[in-house]
């Protein structure tokens, strides 16, 4: 068995988005909404970035699966902070549906948690067109502007995906990196 080429681009993007964590998270305790929305844009681009350069050039190892998903935990913990923090004023009368996606989110990764002992890092097809949603709202939303369809999409998928994510999770009987969606898992 050969050993990890660990040291790669994909890997050292997520490893920024994790080691930037803590400067993002005092921009919003710092009430620094300019430099925050740059950071948090520029973590999501990275988090595009490192995916798509580990499957083009085949650069993608079980270390580098657990390292994105916790740095893309990360940088959904600062979005929804910014959110909390910077503009709740917009979403005041929809952000039921962003508690509902974090309770989502929460439940599967305690979920994991408990059967597993480690996070969830399923990167199922569900999750990265969620993912990829979500992340365009919330640069917009920190960049530019509000759009309510653009977040109700991203919340709705993001809820479905949760959902084929806790079922996967109740199905399998040890944790799997890149298991596509419950389709492939029932058919395995």
């Amino acid at each position: 068995m050969s050993k990890e080429k660990i040291y790669n681009i994909p890997n050292l993007l997520s490893f920024y988005r994790l080691i930037t964590f803590p400067l993002i998270l005092w921009m919003v305790y710092a009430d620094e909404e300019k430099l925050f929305a740059i950071f948090l844009c520029i973590n999501l681009i990275t988090d595009i970035l490192d995916g798509l350069i580990a499957r083009i050039f085949n650069l993608k190892t079980k270390f580098g699966a657990r390292l994105d998903s916790l740095a893309d935990n990360g940088t959904y913990i600062l979005a929804f902070l910014g959110i909390y923090h910077f503009k709740m004023e917009e979403l005041s009368t929809t952000i039921w549906m962003l508690w509902l996606l974090v309770i989502m989110f929460i439940l599967g990764t305690l979920f994991s948690f408990l059967k597993f002992k480690k996070f969830p890092s399923l990167h199922l097809y569900s999750t990265k067109v969620a993912g990829y949603f979500q992340g365009i709202f919330f640069f917009l939303l920190f960049a530019w502007n509000y759009f309510p369809g653009l977040y109700y999409s991203a919340m709705i998928l993001g809820f479905l995906a949760s959902v084929e994510e806790i079922a996967i999770l109740l199905i399998l009987k040890e944790m799997k990196s890149d298991a596509k969606g419950i389709f492939w898992i029932l058919n395995q």
